[in-house]
């Protein structure tokens, strides 16, 4: 981990206590209000550098730069995370110790990526599901940001990170396809 000096929100950026609604639905009465504990900043360090300095800079005609959203993963507390109890309301897969060791590994479970914790810096030993995600806008985002940042992911961890996400997302993803025996190409 590594301190940025808090100026603007970084790639990497570990945040706490994030607050924010969104709606599964057109109709505004079905607004959720999201509390997310702990995040991970997935955004383009590029792109949130330059939305920052077109922000600043407010002369400029031309807003091609600003980003109207970040992209953020939740980030779960382990213990948590590994007896699956991690999402109110929801009941997720457990892990026994030894699906445990391999995920703490990053090198067996694609869907996760397991963040050593820092004590000194509040931050617990975290895992984050690329299967939860959520863009928020930069100007709900951006008034909770001093109070909620924590630490940043150093740079190449950052990346491995950002490369195990995009890869994830970028999978075939094919459906299970029971009760078929044969199938031909048309």
């Amino acid at each position: 981990y590594e301190n940025n000096n808090g100026e603007r929100i970084c790639q990497g950026d570990v945040l706490r206590d994030i607050k924010f609604s969104f709606s599964y639905s057109e109709e505004k009465s079905l607004e959720t209000l999201a509390e997310i504990n702990y995040a991970v900043v997935m955004s383009q360090d590029c792109d949130l550098e330059h939305d920052f300095q077109n922000r600043k800079n407010k002369e400029k005609s031309n807003n091609d730069k600003f980003l109207p959203t970040i992209l953020i993963c939740p980030a779960y507390p382990s213990g948590k995370f590994f007896t699956g109890d991690h999402i109110n309301g929801w009941k997720m897969r457990d892990f026994n110790n030894g699906d445990q060791k391999k995920l703490q590994n990053n090198n067996e479970f694609n869907r996760y990526h397991f963040l050593v914790g820092k004590s000194e810096l509040s931050v617990p030993d975290l895992v984050i599901d690329f299967k939860h995600f959520y863009t928020v806008p930069v100007d709900i985002i951006q008034p909770q940001y001093k109070k909620a940042y924590l630490t940043t992911i150093n740079e190449l961890f950052r990346e491995r990170l950002s490369q195990r996400f995009s890869n994830y997302l970028s999978r075939f993803g094919l459906p299970e396809l029971s009760g078929i025996t044969n199938i031909e190409s048309q």
